[in-house]
């Protein structure tokens, strides 16, 4: 399974639909996290954010109404 493929399962474990939040693919080999969920899409290699969705994004029911900024996902 590619880092993109796992992160969007681990997405999907945490309550997220891919409307609301997903991982694709963008150029030059990088990982895109955009959806409903997030105030602006977050770019950077797939481990990268794969670790991010890991280690960082909250579960839905963690994150209740409130939307996710890239800038603290990062920190």
């Amino acid at each position: 399974m590619d880092a993109i493929a796992e992160a969007n399962e681990l997405l999907r474990e945490k309550g997220y639909s891919e409307r609301d939040l997903g991982v694709f693919p963008a150029i030059h080999g990088k990982a895109l996290l955009k959806g409903a969920r997030i105030v602006s899409p977050l770019a950077d290699d797939a481990d990268a954010v794969l670790r991010i969705v890991r280690d960082a994004v909250p579960s839905v029911a963690d994150l209740g109404k409130k939307t996710l900024r890239p800038a603290d996902l990062r920190g």
